[in-house]
């Protein structure tokens, strides 16, 4: 009986020190949120650069002549329906047929770099602006 016990009270104490391992997994230390920030501003920087550069395009237009500072995009309500692609989409979809339409250059793969690093600007520049998904 004894020896019962005592393998229940181990059994216990070791399911215990698991479960705190494993939540303690899940914690990000201060390190790893300086490192990860530090990424991220990486790519809003490269999009920056995208987003004021004449290259995207083949007539000399870049993102910034219609949008300085990102203006006037509101990727805080996207998806939404936008008329001139007469559907509801996603941002990358509307930042596409700029590139293609006002630019005159190629759509980018959704997953590239590039268009990542344009999301990534262009909502870091509208952070603290409260979600609003569908408004026109």
């Amino acid at each position: 009986m004894r020896r019962i016990a005592i393998t229940a009270t181990v059994a216990i104490i070791v399911t215990g020190l698991m479960i705190v391992a494993m939540l303690r997994a899940d914690e990000f230390t201060e390190k790893d949120q300086q490192r990860w920030q530090q990424e991220y501003m990486s790519v809003v920087a490269e999009g920056r650069e995208l987003w004021v550069s004449p290259d995207l395009g083949t007539n000399g237009v870049a993102c910034a002549q219609c949008h300085p500072n990102a203006a006037n995009t509101h990727p805080e309500t996207y998806p939404k329906f936008q008329q001139q692609l007469g559907r509801v989409v996603a941002l990358r979809d509307m930042i596409n047929w700029c590139l293609m339409n006002p630019l005159e250059g190629a759509p980018l793969d959704l997953d590239s770099r590039e268009m990542v690093a344009i999301e990534a600007y262009v909502t870091y520049e509208r952070r603290g602006v409260a979600l609003a998904p569908g408004k026109h």
